[in-house]
């Protein structure tokens, strides 16, 4: 199993296959607009806009599961995203990323690149997973990790 394997629901009626963004670094993390960490998507979005053309992708997978903290719909929270903070990479529809309902492609995530002392468990919004050109875990950084700290990375895997 790779992560191109998998399909994530790009809406509510339509899915976007992981093959897709073959041969392109990914920054993937789960997201919520009423978090202390929604400034974020500032960093994240200037950080798309210098690195996407040679070859980054950042996708957004919004959830609420911590402190209920997404509670819009997939339109509203894609609206918001674009209001307050001009988002232009992929914002998913509205999943869950831990416990039995996890989607498949975050069970993957966390088994490849498992937290702090082993733990898979995604502890907040705003966890991130960067994965190289060939679909390989890179490294899991915790939702304390504001994305420009991850640059250096980034930087080592566009090459």
């Amino acid at each position: 199993m790779s992560l191109y394997d998998f399909k994530v629901p790009l809406t509510a009626t339509s899915d976007k296959s992981m093959e897709d963004f073959k041969g392109k670094v990914l920054l993937i993390v789960n997201t919520a607009s009423a978090c202390g960490f929604t400034p974020q998507y500032a960093e994240l979005q200037e950080i798309y806009s210098e690195y996407k053309d040679r070859g980054l992708e950042i996708l957004a997978f919004p959830c609420n599961q911590f402190g209920s903290q997404e509670k819009g719909s997939d339109e509203e929270i894609k609206s918001f995203c674009d209001l307050k903070f001009n988002v232009k990479f992929p914002i998913f529809s509205k999943i869950e990323v831990n416990g039995e309902g996890a989607h498949p492609l975050y069970q993957y995530l966390k088994k490849e690149m498992p937290g702090l002392l082993g733990s898979e468990k995604i502890k907040w919004n705003f966890t991130k997973f960067l994965v190289d050109r060939e679909g390989k875990s890179f490294k899991r950084y915790a939702s304390v990790v504001k994305p420009k700290a991850m640059i250096s990375d980034i930087e080592k895997l566009l090459g």
